[in-house]
């Protein structure tokens, strides 16, 4: 890069280059940078997997885009979601002006959101025009699957695409059956390569079927739209590397990892229904693990999240085992009965977004309608999104996740 001359104080320096020649261009890609993504798309079984520097976030805005594109309505068109979306489907809606139609299934949780293919079946027939996509979010943040197969069945039924933020679960690809979305049915879905592979701080992955070639044609165009042109070389190259990564016996290490993952989960009488790589605990333990030298994933005085990979030694399994066998793991009911919010949408998103806003304590905030979106990270699943009137219910979420101020529109 022109700024630090490949030298500086990080040590990396060296490989942190711009587009140089030989370098390719990601979205305008002939050479190395072409030539992995084949490598990728191979790995994946995908009509195109295509990079991202900038995260899943890149990735499903592309996709919705993709999903939107040609059509037209007097109205702004819809997307049937499950509601537990991350708040880049919620920045996607403010950019693209689409309606989100809420699904709400199963779950206490603000990360849950349980729905069946029946519900989605119900929902499409109920609906005098159908909606441009359906999009869920599966796995979930607390490792919950969905019936992807199922719900997939569904949407070709209708001829609505099925989209899927995998943001977690881009290992899936690799188990036996494999339990990737592409696999099961979806049309496209948004991989976080660095949530459960060996890849740096923004990697990611969009798919396309092979069964939805079509969006193929506009993918890249699409996704250079929403995405800076400085990506990151170093994630990139990190994305390249994780294809020999995958290539060379991954299959096999992910295999060993998920037994390991199972005897924990069985040894402690903990959940063995959520994904494969996570472990799941019905209380925040996340201080007491620390002292173990264990970092979790997510814990939000509820419950705690580990996420674990092919990467962990089996010293971190034994560090773990022993973290466990001296904490009380018995179920935090003290927010059993926490109720979610009914949504109650104002205006909409993109105008929610776009309008004057100011900042309000959220003592103050009841009977105001969202304007940008304020989140908790981990999860960055919004309690009220844009556009939303904010109720006493609400408020006592934005309470117990932290959140002392939000946008509203004035």
């Amino acid at each position: 890069m022109p700024g630090h001359k490949g030298r500086g104080e990080l040590g990396i320096e060296h490989l942190d280059i711009t587009e140089v020649s030989g370098a390719d261009v990601l979205y305008t890609p002939s050479g190395i940078i072409a030539e992995s993504e084949e490598n990728a798309t191979r790995l994946f079984s995908t009509a195109h997997t295509y990079y991202s520097a900038e995260g899943s976030t890149l990735a499903i805005k592309a996709m919705l885009a993709l999903a939107l594109e040609g059509k037209k309505s007097d109205t702004p068109p819809t997307v049937l979601a499950a509601r537990n979306v991350h708040k880049a489907f919620v920045n996607a809606a403010a950019l693209l002006d689409f309606t989100p139609v809420w699904l709400t299934g199963e779950g206490s949780h603000l990360c849950e959101c349980r729905i069946t293919p029946e519900q989605v079946r119900r929902a499409l027939s109920s609906v005098a025009v159908l909606p441009c996509a359906v999009y869920i979010t599966t796995p979930d943040y607390l490792g919950n699957m969905l019936d992807v197969g199922g719900i997939a069945e569904v949407c070709k039924s209708f001829s609505v695409p099925l989209l899927v933020d995998n943001a977690h679960g881009a290992y899936l690809a690799f188990t036996e059956p494999s339990l990737h979305p592409i696999a099961l049915g979806a049309a496209m879905c948004a991989d976080s390569a660095h949530k459960t592979l060996p890849v740096l701080t923004g990697g990611a992955y969009l798919h396309i079927s092979k069964d939805y070639p079509h969006y193929t044609e506009r993918a890249r165009s699409l996704l250079s739209v929403f995405a800076s042109t400085s990506p990151s070389y170093l994630t990139l190259a990190s994305l390249d590397l994780a294809n020999a990564y995958l290539e060379d016996g991954y299959s096999k290490r992910l295999c060993e990892c998920i037994r390991k993952v199972e005897r924990i989960k069985k040894k402690y009488a903990l959940d063995t229904s959520v994904e494969p790589l996570k472990i799941v605990i019905q209380r925040d333990i996340s201080d007491s693990l620390r002292t173990h030298g264990i970092e979790c994933e997510l814990a939000d005085g509820e419950r705690t999240v580990l996420m674990l990979t092919p990467d962990n030694t089996d010293g971190d399994f034994a560090r773990l085992d022993y973290a466990l066998s001296l904490i009380d793991l018995g179920a935090c009911d003290e927010n059993a009965n926490f109720s979610l919010p009914t949504p109650i949408a104002c205006t909409s998103v993109r105008e929610a977004v776009f309008s004057p806003s100011e900042r309000v304590h959220v003592s103050c905030a009841v009977g105001r309608v969202v304007s940008t979106q304020t989140v908790s990270c981990p999860p960055a699943v919004p309690i009220a999104v844009s556009g939303e009137l904010i109720t006493d219910t609400h408020v006592a979420l934005f309470r117990r996740y932290g959140i002392e101020y939000v946008d509203v529109i004035k």
